[in-house]
This record gives structure tokens, sequence and C-alpha cells, in this order.
């Protein structure tokens, strides 16, 4: 799905696309998707992310330079519109002229950007590829290696960047997505590192980090943060020059904070970087309420999920019809509770109601019925009446019965489910065979739930043993 939208990362990414023939069309397909989905956060433009594609062909060609596509939308139609080139795998040959593209104005290239090279392979090379990579390093670049083939693992992650554990994939062309973060992750370590940027973004919070730019004994950072739309409450704080992290809290869902860094130093001038960062929507809770453990005086609440910004629930709780409430409070920790003392066999409406630390208040609302009171078969009797036959007897149930429903899972044949009148308290259970172990169950119904049920299981005898069948009862 959409993913949130990423700024304050600078840098050229340059993807290395196997079009040669020894990729199939669907693998070219699937690449293309990736290359998308991996990029399609970044935000666009000569101070931002700037893309480029360089095919791996018999002669390498740049399918569009760094600054062609500067929106979203125009570099995803960008992306489908390219075709594969066929031809020989020469990566050689294509590293080199990534290497005058990576650094050149007529592609687009920025000088002093970070430089990420993303080379994507089936793992197979007509020509050298460690000199041409090693002068790509050399000159800065940051390279990852996805292998969708087998590939020579010691040859790909020498070619890679290191520790080849960041920086070299080995991944099937259709687990593709699995890989997504953690190489866009990657990717950012590296395009963010000269950046003031956020991290561990949540509704109320996120992270600030910053390179090192100066020391406890060279100066101070003075910050300044607040929404872009309400300049009144920009606030002011100062932080130690050994600093370059910081943490702001307390603040408002879903709003764009616009940040500036300004590094006072008494040694040299560095000019004040700035950000923006969007808070995420606040989570609401609660988003689920269940009732469980239902007996004839309680049952439990639970609700879901649990979030810091809340800092205590309050229970109502009352019979259906009726205008009684009660009220139970619980800490902002807790995530159920239990409600006692209540009526048997009654229908209670519970709301759970949220209380934020912002002051606002978020309510869900869920039925709950009690159990009859002494709710529960008791004394479950077995009778013989012929061959493959039995007589199931009981003794009533407490309480308003409306009904019996009596189960019967035969060890062979089919599973019986039968119904009966409150009056009534026996079946006759037939088509049992002879040998067989099958398991009788009888429930009580009442008008909002079904009560305790007993179960027995019961064994026919063999068909040897019924010569001389006598009518007798069984225990």
């Amino acid at each position: 799905g959409p993913q949130p939208s990423i700024s304050n990362s600078e840098g050229d990414l340059l993807f290395l696309l196997d079009s040669s023939g020894s990729v199939s069309y669907y693998e070219f397909s699937r690449v293309k998707e990736f290359m998308w989905d991996l990029v399609q956060p970044f935000t666009f433009g000569p101070k931002d992310v700037q893309t480029s594609i360089i095919h791996i062909s018999t002669t390498p060609t740049m399918e569009f330079p760094f600054d062609r596509y500067l929106s979203s939308g125009t570099l995803q139609q960008a992306i489908r519109d390219t075709q594969q080139l066929m031809g020989d795998t020469n990566t050689g040959k294509a590293l080199s002229y990534a290497k005058e593209k990576f650094f050149s104005n007529e592609a687009g290239a920025r000088p002093d950007v970070p430089k990420v090279l993303v080379w994507v392979t089936d793992g197979f090379s007509t020509d050298d590829i460690s000199e041409p990579m090693q002068l790509l390093k050399d000159m800065g670049v940051t390279v990852f290696i996805v292998s969708t083939g087998r590939g020579n693992y010691l040859e790909l992650s020498a070619a890679a960047s290191q520790p080849p554990e960041k920086h070299l994939h080995f991944v099937d062309v259709d687990d593709l997505p699995i890989i997504t973060k953690e190489l866009r992750d990657a990717i950012l370590d590296v395009i963010q590192a000269n950046q003031l940027h956020a991290v561990d973004i949540t509704s109320s919070s996120f992270r600030l980090m910053w390179p090192k730019l100066l020391s406890q004994e060279t100066g101070y950072y003075t910050l300044e943060y607040g929404p872009i739309d309400d300049v009144a409450r920009k606030r002011t704080k100062q932080v130690p020059g050994a600093h370059t992290s910081l943490m702001l809290s307390n603040l408002a869902p879903e709003t764009t904070y616009e940040v500036a860094l300004i590094p006072e130093s008494n040694v040299h001038y560095f000019p004040p970087q700035t950000t923006r960062v969007t808070t995420l929507a606040e989570e609401i809770s609660p988003a689920q309420v269940l009732i469980s453990e239902s007996g004839p005086h309680s049952f439990h609440v639970s609700w879901a999920p649990t979030l810091d910004s809340v800092v205590g629930y309050q229970i109502l709780y009352g019979p259906l019809p009726g205008n009684s409430v009660k009220l139970l409070e619980v800490d902002g920790k807790q995530n159920s509770t239990v409600v006692e003392n209540l009526a048997p066999n009654t229908t209670y409406l519970v709301t759970v109601t949220a209380v934020y630390k912002s002051g606002k208040e978020k309510s869900l609302s869920a039925k709950a019925c009690t159990q009859e009171e002494g709710s529960k078969v008791r004394h479950l009797r077995f009778e013989d009446m012929g061959p493959n036959t039995l007589k199931a007897s009981w003794d009533s149930a407490d309480g308003k019965v409306l009904g019996y429903r009596v189960r019967c899972r035969r060890q062979t044949g089919p599973l019986s489910v039968i119904s009966v009148s409150p009056q009534i308290h026996s079946v006759v259970l037939t088509d049992l065979a002879s040998g067989t172990t099958n398991k009788v169950c009888v429930k009580p119904m009442y008008k909002n739930q079904t009560g305790k049920g007993l179960c027995r299981m019961v064994h026919m005898q063999p068909a040897t043993e019924a010569q001389g069948y006598k009518h007798r009862q069984r225990a």
C-alpha cells in the first residue's frame, strides 16, 4: 500500500537494470515494480532525491537523466514505460558508463550529494565487473546489489559496499517485496546522513537526528519547531553541542511541523538545517471491545489497542432495557476488567470510553448477556432400547428453559442434533453401530444464550454380545 512520504533526503539514486536477453519478460516487469515500490515514498526534486536508470545490455543505455522526472507521478510512469533492450549482459561496460553519468552535469547529477547505485541482476555477467565497480566505490558511491539468481556470492559480496550483509541481497524475483523496506532504510541511512531528519514518527512524537557538527566545547544548537500553519505555537530549545539527536513529544496528531536546527559555533559558521515532519494520525482506542467468561453474575470486558496517549478508561454498564448505569474506572495501562454483581439471564449494554491526555474521549459499546442461574444439565443417563438404539435422559436445568438441544456425534455415521421442548427430558437415539463409542451432549437453551451442557461417551456392545439381549438400564 501507499507509504508515508519521506522528505529531507538528498541524493542521486541510480538503478543499474539488467535489460539483457538472459532476463525473461516476466522477471523484467517484476523488477520494474520493485524499483517503483522502493522509491515511491521519496520526495523528488533538485533539493531532494533524483533517480536515473542505466540498462545493462550489449551497449549501456541511459533510460532518462537524473533531473528529468521530479514528481512521483511522472517517475512512476517513466519506470512503467521502460522497455527491455535484450542483448548481452555487459555489466562491466555499464558500470564504466555509470561512473561517467554519476558525476556529469549533462546527466543531471549534482556535486556534493550522496551517490547510491542499486544493481539488480540475475547474477550473471559476460565481462569483468571488479575494476569498474571499485572505481565507483573509490569515488564515494554506495553500492547495493540485489541478485535474483544464484550468482557468485564471493564475487558479488566483493562488488557490494561493505559490510555485505547490509548491501547485498539474494532473493527470488517473486519475493522482492520482502526486502523493499530493509533496502529503502539502508539507502536512507546513506542519503540522510548529512541532513536533519526525523525517525520513529508517531501521532504525538518524533526523534530528530543530524550529523555531528559541533562538540561540547565548540558550541550548541538552537532548535526551533512548530506547526507550519500556527506560527504562534513555535517553540525553541537549546541543545548541547555534543548531541546529534533529540526526541520531541506532546505533539498534535496529523500535523506538519517546521523544524530548524541552528548550529551556534564559536569556531566555524554552519548554515541552519531545516526539515518538515508530519505526525501520524492518532490511533483510536478502543477500536474493539470483547465480552468473555460470562457467568450468572459477572462477565469479563477487554478492549484494544492500549495507547500511551490514553490516561484511563471508563466502563459504563447497565441492563437493557433500563436507565440505571454503573461506572468502573481503570488505569490507561490496563486493557480489561471484570464486571461483577450482575443479575442473571440479563442483557447489559457496556460502553468503554478512553480518556486521552489531550482531554479527548473515544467510546465503543457492546452487548453482554449473563447466564441463567444454575443453567446446566445434570445427570445424563442412557438406557438400552434394542440393537443400535439408546434412550438418553436428563434432569431439568434451572431457570426459564426454552428447550434442550441434544447432539450425538457417532463414531461411524452422521452427526445428529435434536431440539426438544422444555417439558421433555429424554430422546431416543438410533443408528448407533455395534461396537462403537459415541459422544452425546445435552445443552439447555435460554432466551439470551445456551447454558452449560453435559457430555458423556457411550459404548455400544459388539453384535456378538447382543445375542440373548435383555432390556437393562446403562449407568
